[in-house]
């Protein structure tokens, strides 16, 4: 009788442990708080809004002003691997250096903040927060 019920206890563990290992992914609209560049920290802009919408692959952004439609100003790939999110522009409104070229970026989030780090190909240290939307 014991053995029927360890196995039930065992799947029971299992079967919880495993309900807490969701897919990564930053799904989602985040909103731009600010961030540091190369040690001089800098808050978000004032008068308008940077919002990036994550699906599970994909991201686009977008620039919001009161009275004006969302300009799309970027967008890309991206993926997560343990403690590392690899992204990817496709997209840039403006000339860009980094279309195309895998950026890794050490994320977290923590409550309703994302964190991303990175030296950026040109050298560029930043650090990068996003609150959800």
């Amino acid at each position: 009788m014991k053995r029927p019920v360890r196995f039930l206890f065992s799947f029971l563990f299992v079967l919880l442990v495993s309900s807490f290992s969701g897919k990564d992914s930053l799904r989602g609209t985040w909103e731009f708080q600010g961030g540091i560049y190369n040690g001089k920290k800098e808050g978000g802009p004032a008068e308008y809004t940077l919002q990036r919408e994550y699906n599970d692959q994909h991201y686009e952004a977008f620039l919001l002003e009161k009275g004006s439609k969302p300009e799309k100003y970027e967008a890309g790939d991206y993926l997560l691997k343990g403690d590392t999110c690899i992204e990817t522009e496709t997209y840039s409104a403006q000339p860009s250096k980094l279309t195309g070229i895998p950026v890794s970026y050490l994320y977290s989030i923590r409550n309703d903040t994302l964190t991303l780090k990175a030296t950026l190909p040109s050298g560029m240290i930043v650090e990068e927060y996003w609150k959800r939307k």
